[in-house]
């Protein structure tokens, strides 16, 4: 009966055509160009830095409450008169990033008036 030497050759066989060195090579090389690219991708940051407003695709209604210090039926005043254009998806209701910093910009020019 043959029995098995635990301690000899305890490496995993990799069903590559590569040697195992220059396939965990690559994949470092890979790995470091997605995390480069997510790097770029990021949203350049606004010059309207507002307190409170990170970068987020849609927001809700109670966000923009919030941010804003408004009730909701002024945000209701705003869509119907084409401040703010409301994105439906599903039965939910949300808000684009950009739309609000357009609101932003233009609060701070009837500030500056």
């Amino acid at each position: 009966m043959k029995t098995m030497n635990h301690n000899e050759n305890n490496q995993t066989v990799m069903l590559f055509p590569f040697d195992p060195e220059v396939f965990w090579q690559r994949v470092r090389v890979i790995i470091r160009e997605e995390v480069s690219r997510v790097e770029k991708a990021t949203p350049v940051t606004s010059m309207y830095e507002t307190p409170g407003l990170e970068y987020k695709p849609l927001y809700k209604t109670e966000e923009i409450c919030n941010l804003f210090q408004i009730s909701k039926p002024t945000i209701y005043a705003w869509v119907e008169c084409g401040k703010l254009k409301p994105v439906k998806i599903r039965s939910r209701v949300f808000f684009l990033w950009q739309d609000i910093q357009e609101l932003l910009k233009e609060g701070r020019k009837d500030a500056a008036a």
